[in-house]
């Protein structure tokens, strides 16, 4: 079953949720792991990739947008905006006010959520979302 984790992002500033995702794409590929990550839009997506290019002056995220680059083995992190991505990927990072219907596909779902008012009541939503239907959670508070 899918574990669902979701993290409390301090403050509210721009692209706080965007450059936490960066950071934990790093981590997680640093696991051996394919990660896909959902944007609301093609814009979100492009931005999205921009970022992980400058996120970090010492990081190396290779990636590409889907579906675009979905035929290329060497990238284990793709970014989309409305259809998961249809090779096997272990985690969603999950930048969307809504939850994914195709969340199920992987064994992981990682929810960011910060102090925007209108992003923990989406995040709110969500979690209740997944907790009535029994999903494994967990809360991870970042500093």
């Amino acid at each position: 079953m899918t574990q669902v984790k979701f993290y409390i992002i301090p403050g509210q500033a721009p692209n706080s949720r965007e450059l936490t995702a960066c950071r934990l794409t790093e981590k997680i590929l640093g696991l051996g792991k394919r990660v896909f990550i959902h944007t609301d839009s093609p814009g979100s997506a492009r931005r999205l990739d921009e970022m992980l290019w400058t996120f970090r002056a010492d990081s190396f995220v290779p990636h590409g947008l889907y579906p675009a680059d979905e035929d290329d083995p060497a990238l284990r992190v793709l970014i989309g905006h409305d259809t998961a991505p249809e090779r096997e990927t272990d985690v969603l990072i999950n930048l969307t006010d809504a939850v994914p219907p195709f969340f199920g596909r992987f064994s992981q779902v990682v929810e960011l959520v910060n102090d925007d008012e209108t992003v923990k009541a989406q995040g709110r939503e969500r979690f209740r979302f997944y907790r009535d239907r029994g999903y494994d959670m967990q809360t991870h508070q970042l500093r």
